[in-house]
């Protein structure tokens, strides 16, 4: 398969769009998340998505089906919460190498369908490491600022396990993504080169990190430049941004990656700003018009969609971004 980076430099890349939203429109009850297996687990399970990629593998199969179809180059495992710290809330931190190796497995078998049928545009698979709902840099009880909920070392054990089960099950490259907390992603950095020098192999690693609102920062208070300066002692394939906010408001801060970094950029909003409902409104023909603001301004080399986003979304996208040139790059880092 050609390199990733190799491919960058020609074309703007397009990532899949949300795994939760597709989730949806399945509507499983509780008994399709706890399948036959877990029929019996002692705590609730409904809403734990990475749980079905052992429960209802074929429905996370369609899904990665539907984003390649759609033209997506890279498509993401459903490992958003894959991580003992984020499976606490089931019980389930026993099953956490098994979540990520068969996401992966599953992930890596339609990217290969997909790859034979059209040898000119691989598909590729991102190993998804999502923030965890833990912070390293915050105190979660406000009478004491100086109380943390997790340690460093807690999350890069927790990421190690994620890593690894992930490589094994065939991700090739990793995606820390969500990132709230540069802190924790940090420890996932960390705990990615460990393995690297471990199993001495070189994993092409895409960081994106979320600006939480108007103010332009992270959660834990970075602006875009603070943010890109943290991340840029290790060598990584890419920064960006996903979440939290639509294509548009995203703008500005892909300027400052674009004007600052020499890494790959990508992103991947959410299609639009949620309604009253929580639900997400924007067609993929408006999010696509946005859009439009990035690659006329030669911002990105990757990009895709978060919340909200659909396959109809990701062929507008797919569509629009084949008719422009990539964001030059001076040097990917190796």
């Amino acid at each position: 398969m050609r390199n990733i980076k190799d491919i960058l430099a020609e074309r703007i890349l397009v990532l899949d769009g949300a795994m939760g939203t597709m989730l949806q429109r399945y509507k499983f009850t509780e008994e399709d998340f706890r399948g036959e297996r877990f029929k019996d687990w002692e705590h609730p399970l409904q809403g734990n998505n990475d749980l079905l990629s052992l429960t209802q593998p074929e429905a996370i199969a369609e899904v990665h089906r539907k984003y390649f179809a759609s033209g997506a180059d890279i498509i993401e495992t459903n490992t958003f919460s894959g991580t003992t710290i984020a499976m606490a809330d089931y019980h389930m931190e026993d099953l956490v190498y098994e979540l990520n190796y068969e996401s992966a497995r599953i992930a890596k078998m339609v990217a290969d369908e997909f790859t034979q049928k059209e040898p000119n545009k691989p598909r590729f698979v991102a190993g998804s490491m999502g923030p965890t709902n833990k912070t390293a840099s915050m105190s979660p009880d406000v009478n004491d600022p100086g109380y943390r909920a997790v340690s460093f070392e807690e999350l890069r054990a927790a990421y190690k396990q994620q890593a690894e089960a992930l490589l094994d099950g065939g991700s090739d490259l990793l995606l820390v993504e969500t990132i709230f907390d540069t802190l924790n992603a940090k420890a996932a950095l960390f705990a990615i080169e460990e393995i690297k020098e471990e199993r001495n192999i070189d994993v092409p690693v895409m960081v994106s990190g979320t600006i939480t609102d108007a103010s332009g920062r992270t959660l834990s208070g970075q602006t875009a430049e603070a943010f890109l300066i943290s991340i840029s002692h290790i060598p990584i394939l890419s920064v960006g941004f996903n979440c939290a906010l639509g294509a548009n408001q995203l703008v500005p801060h892909l300027e400052v990656l674009a004007n600052k970094s020499d890494y790959a950029v990508s992103a991947h909003p959410n299609a639009g700003l949620p309604n009253a409902f929580g639900e997400y409104d924007e067609t993929p023909e408006q999010m696509a018009e946005q859009i439009k603001e990035y690659v006329e301004k030669e911002l990105v080399n990757i990009v895709g969609g978060c919340c909200g986003t659909t396959p109809e979304h990701i062929t507008a996208i797919a569509e629009l971004v084949n008719k422009y040139d990539p964001r030059r790059l001076s040097n990917v880092s190796n």
